[in-house]
């Protein structure tokens, strides 16, 4: 299968690509491109450029074995602990026929190997973007190589981030170019694969809810068999405050609870893979025979409908797969890859064989086969590490909701909530406290009112197999426009993996009326979240970009005879990548002042991992007559920490020197006869072809005068003090809109955002230097 070298298979060390410090960037010689005529910031721009931070493809196999040992215990927790209740979930009626163990495990262990294995690690996780794994990944990492995207914010200058490009389409293969043509021109695909994103994403962070709730109940509950002293209500609060516990080491971060965990889950596979292979020896070897599907077909053929519905059991073996590539951007492609291969594959299949030979000898004891498989002097020793082992495999999917959230995060479809890195060494470790809280509570609440496994483990399978199928589907896509694989893999992959999934689906579906739905209200409640987000935020941003202020507006609302200027410098904060925000116009016309150097800024997520310092700020002049004023875009991808390492106001401060000191185009003839007449600036775009003959015009000592003028004029505003504006938008429906539009905007996004982080917070502005200025938009 031929995949794109756009996609990288590991990710580096953080160290290799934290922000270089503005030290470290001063003095370096920053080439400027040549100007367009027409580009994305409206007028020309020039982006900073240095030394490319390409990511390196390889790591010290100290660090990759490193993150395996971790992930052990962050990852496989859920799949982990499967053992627990698959042949008790899958014969709920007790064992008709002793082949039809045969059967189960042959479905077990070619489920096991298709879709974990061979689908997940050899496969999904090679479809990751720039590192980063999730349903939300593998939509940004389309939206990167199709315009699937629904904000006009796309601009020429983010090619030239060096780990943000991809292959191009084959010319030769008309395949991947006709599906391309299609999505950008079908504004229903568009907004059909945000939207089942959205579901997707919603449905895994369900899974994370869902998670916790059965596999603490389920430990738990097995005190019982300890002692019969115990009560239900017991089991229940214990479960509460064990759930409490577990959602507030979160904030220790994955490298200090992986570290914690992963001890545990060894010693669980060495047991559970021990054990399986004791059975197998001890009870009966001949059940290697599942190895051939036949017995499946025998299987069905004997239990028909009772076999179909027993896929909703068979299923629970897989349950937490989507976590191998959710937490994909915790960890490396290489690292899970290691500890999947080598300690939890094995592991299962072993245990799931030897529960197999056990059962072929003790039929009546399928309703605690884990248990009951158990040698009596390692029941008791067994029955600890289980406990512990079930309560950690809610880690996995914590885990995966903090790192798919993140991601939302940079694509507008979810509020604003704080990012915390944990880890100075490994990159992408996160956690979002109000993200943590708000799956405790929900957690708890499904504990309270549920009070038992039942109905949890029949929403199980939903939420599992759907994601899965999602998962699929996008990857038949970035097959077909992105790696260009050739078509008889991908039918052979739809034809394989995607039968199986579409099996189980319809399987688990049964069970909807059981506890299936509870999966699905989570996921509306997430969804309807996410969509009034984004389609205000989509509104909110094609209203300033209907309002924006033109260039030639711009200069009469600054050089208007009634604005002061007053020493310093502001920044100005929009969400507006191509131009001037309305807000702007309404601030000088209720404070007509400004600073003796201005900056908008707009800050900007790309599909991308990561952005290099260097090329993370594009600058553009917006006016040179008697005011400095700029305009700049800056790029962060989904893994960059803000304002953590470097403070953000020193670091755009820094490159905008630079920019200056490096922009040597705008020159005109007026700094060359500036002590000769005082004439002014010329205003006008020196074209690519007179580049040379315009600079072979400018004297050298004069030109570095102007520069180091400039410089200065930067610095001295700068020393005067730095005040950051903010343009807080109210938003409410316009008149003659809609019911459905009026409570989408004035009531559900307004709760949402009187609610949540405000910007200010989430970007760490110091209050006493921060001013808000608030416009009403009606949209």
């Amino acid at each position: 299968m031929e995949i794109s070298d756009g996609i990288e298979e590991d990710k580096i060390e953080q160290s290799q690509e934290e922000e270089v410090p503005h030290q470290q960037l001063k003095g370096k010689k920053l080439s400027c491109h040549k100007l367009r005529r027409h580009d994305s910031l409206d007028i020309e721009s020039s982006s900073i450029r240095g030394l490319h931070g390409h990511d390196s493809k390889t790591m010290a196999w100290k660090v990759i074995l490193h993150l395996a040992f971790q992930s052990i215990g962050i990852v496989y927790g859920d799949i982990g602990t499967s053992p627990l209740y698959v042949f008790e979930s899958t014969f709920t009626k007790g064992i008709n026929h002793n082949d039809d163990i045969l059967g189960v495990l042959s479905m077990i262990f070619y489920t096991l190997t298709l879709i974990p294995l061979v689908k997940y690690v050899f496969v999904v996780l090679r479809a990751n973007d720039s590192g980063d794994g999730g349903t939300f990944a593998l939509y940004s990492l389309i939206c990167r190589y199709a315009k699937v995207g629904l904000i006009p914010s796309q601009q020429a200058e983010d090619q030239e981030v060096s780990n943000f490009k991809l292959d191009s389409p084959n010319n030769s293969l008309k395949r991947a170019s006709w599906l391309k043509s299609k999505l950008e021109n079908s504004q229903f695909a568009k907004l059909f694969l945000l939207y089942a994103t959205m579901l997707g994403t919603s449905m895994v962070i369900g899974d994370g809810v869902l998670t916790p709730c059965i596999s603490v109940l389920s430990a738990v509950g097995g005190i019982k068999k300890a002692t019969s002293a115990v009560t239900d209500d017991i089991i229940v609060w214990i479960s509460v405050a064990i759930l409490i516990c577990l959602f507030s080491i979160q904030r220790f971060g994955t490298d200090k609870v992986g570290y914690t965990f992963a001890p545990i889950i060894c010693i669980w596979f060495a047991f559970i893979g021990g054990i399986g292979i004791f059975n197998f020896i001890k009870f009966d070897p001949t059940v290697v025979k599942a190895l051939n599907p036949q017995y499946i077909i025998e299987y069905f053929q004997r239990n028909k409908k009772e076999a179909w519905v027993s896929l909703g059991g068979i299923v629970l073996a897989i349950t937490g797969t989507e976590a191998l590539f959710a937490d994909v951007g915790h960890f490396t492609v290489r690292s899970i890859q290691i500890s999947m291969c080598s300690v939890t594959y094995p592991a299962l299949i072993f245990a799931y064989t030897g529960q197999a030979a056990f059962l072929r000898k003790h039929i009546d004891l399928v309703g605690d086969t884990f248990f009951k498989s158990i040698p009596g002097p390692l029941y008791w020793p067994m029955f600890g590490i289980a406990i512990l082992a079930a309560i950690i495999a809610s880690q996995a999917m914590i885990s995966g909701s903090f790192s798919i959230i993140q991601q939302s995060l940079s694509l507008g479809c979810f509020p604003r909530v704080k990012i915390v890195h944990t880890s100075t060494k490994y990159e992408g470790q996160v956690y979002i406290p109000e993200i943590n809280y708000l799956l405790m509570l929900a957690c708890v609440a499904v504990t309270l009112g549920f009070r038992s496994t039942t109905s949890i483990g029949n929403a199980y399978g939903i939420a599992v197999v759907f994601v899965m199928t999602l998962t699929s589907s996008f990857l038949v896509l970035i097959m077909i426009m992105i790696w260009k694989t050739h078509i008889l893999l991908i039918i052979s992959y739809v034809l394989v993996i995607g039968t199986v999934e579409l099996v189980y689906l319809s399987s688990v579906l049964y069970k909807f009326d059981q506890g299936g739905y509870l999966p699905l209200a989570f996921a509306a409640v997430l969804m309807t979240i996410m969509y009034v987000w984004n389609d205000v935020y989509r509104r909110k941003y094609y209203y300033e970009l209907d309002h924006k202020i033109p260039p030639d507006k711009l200069k009469e609302v600054i050089t208007g005879t009634n604005i002061n200027q007053m020493p310093g410098l502001a920044i100005f904060y929009s969400e507006l990548v191509q131009g001037i925000p309305p807000i702007f116009k309404h601030y000088v016309a209720n404070v007509p002042a400004l600073h003796s150097v201005l900056v908008f800024v707009s800050i900007k997520s790309l599909p991308i991992s990561k952005v290099p310092t260097e090329q993370r700020f594009l600058f553009r002049r917006v006016e040179t007559k008697e005011h400095n004023v700029f305009r700049c875009v800056v790029r962060y991808g989904y893994l960059d920490v803000r304002n953590e390492h470097e403070p953000f106001e020193k670091m755009l401060i820094e490159m905008l020197k630079d920019f200056i000191a490096n922009q040597v185009f705008w020159l005109s003839q007026n700094v060359l006869n500036n002590d000769e007449n005082g004439g002014e600036l010329d205003d006008g775009v020196v074209d690519g072809e007179n580049e040379n003959k315009d600079v072979k015009q400018v004297d050298e000592e004069k030109r570095q005068e102007a520069i180091e003028k400039e410089i200065e004029a930067v610095d001295k505003a700068w020393c005067a003090g730095v005040v950051h504006l903010f343009g807080e938008n109210e938003v409410i429906a316009r008149k003659g809109a809609g019911i459905g539009r009026r409570i989408i905007i004035d009531y559900a996004y307004n709760f949402l955002k009187r609610n949540l982080r405000q910007s200010d917070k989430v970007f760490n502005i110091p209050h006493k230097r921060m001013l808000k200025v608030g416009m009403t938009y009606e949209l």
